[in-house]
């Protein structure tokens, strides 16, 4: 399979945003209006590449090798990225970026480690917790403290669920990685 596909473009156009979206999001004095909905829309349109790299990969046969690493370090950086900006920013504490910065780069250290023997997809869960957390944290974003106090519930709501399932979600894949190296031993 060629590693020139619309999939990993997509996934190369999501690295290249993640830089942009910091600039945006550090623009100005890190909290003028403006340069917050920009750093929104950057972070959305980035979120969405990887939506859709992932299911044209698959649906049209363009699953590369490249692609497999190349597009769980995006969604890395991207989360990596907004998270440690908006703690450095004050509107995110730190203890949530890296509770949830540990859980990924610890799932990201056992893929690499369970990858010499295929595979681990992320369920359904997985992707729950991504979605989840995009939201939370695009929620952030956006210049909430200049609106009313509902919206700031709602955010923070979010980011709650996505700290709980990021948490459930990293215990789930490491019992399932434990289990099937169980079985592939038992198999020997």
């Amino acid at each position: 399979m060629r590693v020139a596909n619309v999939a990993n473009l997509l996934t190369g156009v999501r690295l290249v945003l993640v830089p942009i979206f910091l600039l945006a999001l550090f623009a100005g004095n890190g909290h003028e209006s403006g340069y917050r909905i920009t750093a929104f829309a950057i972070f959305a349109v980035a979120v969405i590449t990887d939506r859709f790299d992932g299911a044209l990969a698959r649906t049209y046969g363009m699953v590369t090798e490249f692609g497999k690493l190349a597009d769980p370090i995006a969604d890395k950086m991207l989360i990596g990225a907004a998270l440690i900006g908006l703690s450095m920013l004050g509107d995110v504490p730190w203890w949530v970026t890296v509770v949830i910065l540990v859980r990924e780069l610890g799932i990201t250290v056992l893929r690499l480690v369970v990858l010499r023997h295929g595979v681990i997809p992320a369920g359904r869960g997985g992707k729950l917790k991504t979605l989840v957390q995009a939201v939370a944290i695009g929620l952030f974003v956006l210049p909430l403290h200049n609106w009313s106090s509902p919206w700031l519930t709602v955010a923070w709501a979010i980011m709650w669920a996505a700290v709980v399932l990021t948490v459930l979600t990293g215990i789930d894949y490491v019992v399932c990685a434990v289990k099937d190296s169980r079985e592939r031993s038992a198999g020997r």
